[in-house]
């Protein structure tokens, strides 16, 4: 079987022009990306003038030789339980203070009296 050289990825514009991606990112491989991460587009640490510090290859080499953790084959329930902490001294708990609720004193409904009229209330009683 005999392999097929990579197709290139064209990509048509709004405008109609035929853009080639792969092109323009490895053209622009060494110009310093945008946002506060102080790298280039490769992904090489940059520092200070553009200068690469940290290539991107030993960036990766550092990420996947820190340990992740380490699994268990034991089950959970088979581990030992860890010792117990002693429990903190408790706090002195406040007895409530018994006070006696005031009654409040209800006032009962009282109708209102008829009450003489005054003013205009009286001039207009006698119209009707």
């Amino acid at each position: 079987m005999v392999a097929r050289a990579p197709r290139k990825r064209m990509y048509r514009t709004m405008q109609g022009r035929m853009v080639d991606i792969e092109k323009l990112r490895t053209a622009n491989e060494t110009v310093r990306a945008v946002g506060n991460m102080n790298v280039n587009a490769r992904g090489d640490v940059l520092g200070p003038h553009g200068q690469i510090t940290t290539s991107k290859a030993e960036v990766m080499q550092k990420y996947y030789e820190q340990p992740k953790g380490k699994v268990d084959d034991t089950p959970a329930r088979a581990k030992p339980t860890p010792p117990r902490k002693t429990p903190p001294t408790p706090v002195q708990k406040m007895t409530p203070v018994e006070s006696k609720p005031t009654a409040k004193p209800v006032e009962a409904f009282k109708p209102k009296t008829p009450t003489e009229k005054k003013g205009i209330d009286a001039a207009l009683d006698g119209l009707e």
